[in-house]
């Protein structure tokens, strides 16, 4: 906390002697009520709000509090039955009850049937995919969408992507499932290890995409005098969005595996599978609502050679006029 205090007094002088003090004042009267800032006179903004809702929330039904869970859960095999004396002497993430002997889910609450990994290795696991996640959206332009000549994106670009959003939440819903290897009394933890890694990168190259895409189409939106209140009102969709995950999914991660009692935990594995299903599920919502968005104009491409939807021709002219009006 230190370091970072002083980071941010070292760039205060600059802020001070170098800003130019007309930055943020706006051109127009400032609004005087609520009733002002929530004026939903946008049509396209507040459905790409909505959207912007129900995508963040494919992601946070499962990463913001189930994912983490799991990671660290024991398996379930063996919790409440094998003898012990030493934590070695039990599943990798269990230890060994002081008063009987026998094999313990240090926490109960979290479930049973994840990997047993540490502290240390879950937290890198996790900022592994914030760092990927950030690196890919600020390349997303040149990488992405620049090559697939779906730059500047529109309303069919977030529509492709939103539904390629779904599939790997999707895929890995069936496989936990319907594979042998999560079996929550005879788990292949390594198998286990490489899918949700394959599954967790592929994830947040996917999100990213639809995130800058979704960054460049607010600010396109919205109308040219009320970009921070435009902006400020899609970003509070972004978290009421994240909200509804992670609410939902402390829910969906403790109620649906059954409970095994009170030294083993409910099966976490079920509910892990439960929130990725609703993950999907809410990609594909997001993905349906960006539909409605009246922006027709370009059309959808994937490449030079390929077109998937074909442009239509005078609707970027209506929305310039309404613009004006």
């Amino acid at each position: 906390l230190g370091v970072l205090m002083g980071i941010v007094a070292l760039a205060m002088p600059w802020v001070l002697l170098r800003l130019d003090r007309d930055l943020g004042t706006a051109k127009k009267t400032n609004a005087s009520s609520w009733r002002e800032v929530f004026v939903l006179d946008n049509y396209n903004l507040n459905i790409l709000s909505f959207a912007r809702l129900f995508l963040f929330a494919s992601r946070d039904f499962w990463f913001e509090v189930p994912l983490p869970y799991y990671l660290r859960s024991p398996s379930c095999q063996g919790l409440g039955v094998d003898s012990c004396v030493f934590d070695s002497d039990c599943t990798r993430g269990a230890v060994c009850g002081l008063d009987d002997g026998i094999c313990q889910n240090l926490s109960p609450g979290g479930g049973c049937g994840g990997l047993g990994l540490d502290r240390v290795v879950v937290g890198a696991f996790l900022g592994g995919y914030i760092i990927l996640y950030g690196q890919i959206q600020s390349w997303t332009p040149q990488l992405i969408t620049g090559p697939l000549d779906q730059t500047p994106p529109n309303k069919y670009t977030e529509v492709l992507w939103g539904v390629i959003n779904s599939i790997p939440t999707l895929l890995i819903y069936i496989v936990i499932s319907a594979s042998p290897y999560f079996d929550t009394q005879n788990p292949n933890q390594p198998v286990m290890t490489l899918w949700l890694v394959i599954i967790l990168i592929t994830f947040a190259i996917i999100f990213a995409i639809n995130s800058s895409i979704h960054s460049y189409l607010v600010v396109n939106y919205a109308e040219s005098d009320k970009i921070a209140a435009s902006v400020g009102f899609y970003y509070m969709s972004n978290a009421c969005g994240r909200l509804l995950g992670t609410i939902g999914s402390g829910f969906l991660f403790t109620y649906v595996g059954e409970d095994y009692g009170g030294v083993v935990g409910q099966d976490g594995t079920k509910g892990l599978a439960a929130c990725f299903l609703a993950g999907t599920v809410s990609s594909l919502l997001a993905a349906l609502i960006t539909v409605k968005i009246n922006d027709n104009e370009r059309g959808l491409n994937c490449g030079s050679c390929f077109t998937l939807v074909a442009a239509q021709g005078g609707d970027g002219d209506d929305d310039d006029d309404d613009d004006d009006d």
